[in-house]
């Protein structure tokens, strides 16, 4: 019997050796594909940058350089959204705050100037009606005129028009995140950027992420700084329905409101033309097939140029960081590239 075994195990051998052949074969030209596109943009990306795909908790392409590494921390602009959003909803967990709050409840200045019937989910969706600041790279980066985030929250209370009812008009843009932050500080009695890190860096153990900033008030729009591999911990978190290495960091209902489009029926006023055709949720966008309740991507690109995204069909999560804000965020490139991964 033993003979016969061996004999059988020979003959299907070399069939068995060219199907494993195959196997690598496809994973390698898998990567050499994903290599090409990045090389095909590169003058756009720049020559540091670095990208992760994560597949069941493992890394299934990575790309980093010698000046610039996975764990590198770089800006990433509008990205930042996402994150404020994920520790808004934390606090909403605890019960220390509801979506449908008021702000003005926690920032009475808003009650004063005929704001104060807006509230936190419409800031978080983009909904709330005041007056949109510029957008692009440089406010991104430039010096805030604010010192604090009181003081910045404080202008879009009193100098800052309402333009639309909330939960009206979708209009892009920083201010929603940035007046939720000061809620944050408010509750906490904390800075915004202290807050970050206690309640969701240190649990997702994002060493690089910071909001903290040297040029003024932090902006929680696009102000935070974090490297590939901890944007990949966060990303993880909300694909493994709010766990994280065996902890709840959020609940499933925070991650569905997440995943959530706030106001359905509402009209836009300005979406990035970078992004145009995806559904914007709740502090990220988001891909929907034929069925608009089926989600097949959440994503965040930053006019920095940065990407991260959780593809929830094929079941990765995947991030580039560029080392230097770029005004590249080209929808081309990413939906070239994150199609391209199996």
């Amino acid at each position: 019997m033993s003979h016969k075994l061996i004999k059988t195990c020979l003959k299907f051998s070399p069939v068995l050796i060219f199907m494993l052949l195959f196997q690598l074969a496809g994973a390698q030209t898998d990567s050499i594909q994903l290599i090409n596109i990045l090389t095909k943009y590169e003058k756009s990306l720049g020559k540091n940058y670095a990208v992760v795909i994560n597949k069941n908790g493992k890394n299934v392409f990575s790309k980093e350089t010698i000046d610039f590494k996975l764990k590198s921390a770089a800006p990433i602009g509008d990205c930042s959204k996402w994150l404020t959003t994920a520790l808004t909803l934390i606090y909403v967990d605890e019960g220390k705050i509801k979506l449908d709050d008021p702000i003005s409840k926690y920032i009475p200045i808003f009650e004063k100037y005929m704001k104060g019937y807006i509230t936190i989910r419409h800031c978080l969706s983009q909904t709330s009606g005041i007056e949109s600041e510029a957008q692009g790279v440089l406010k991104i980066t430039q010096k805030s005129k604010f010192e604090t985030l009181e003081e910045e929250v404080n202008y879009y209370a009193s100098k800052k028009a309402i333009v639309d009812n909330p939960g009206t008009y979708f209009t892009y843009g920083g201010i929603g995140s940035n007046i939720v932050a000061r809620v944050l500080e408010v509750i906490t009695n904390k800075t915004f950027d202290r807050i970050a890190i206690e309640k969701l860096f240190r649990p997702l153990g994002m060493k690089t992420a910071s909001f903290y900033s040297e040029k003024g008030a932090v902006n929680a729009s696009y102000g935070a700084m974090a490297s590939a591999f901890d944007l990949n911990n966060f990303l993880q978190m909300i694909l493994n329905n709010g766990m994280f290495n065996g902890k709840k960091v959020l609940s499933e209902n925070s991650i569905s409101e997440i995943k959530k489009t706030q106001f359905p029926t509402i009209k836009t006023r300005f979406t990035p033309d970078d992004i145009k055709g995806y559904d914007y949720a709740m502090g990220t966008w988001k891909k929907s097939d034929a069925d608009p309740n089926k989600i097949s991507m959440l994503l965040s690109p930053s006019f920095t140029g940065s990407w991260m995204w959780i593809d929830l069909e094929k079941k990765y999560t995947g991030v580039i960081i560029l080392e230097t804000p770029s005004s590249f965020s080209k929808l081309d490139f990413f939906e070239e590239f994150s199609g391209a991964i199996k």
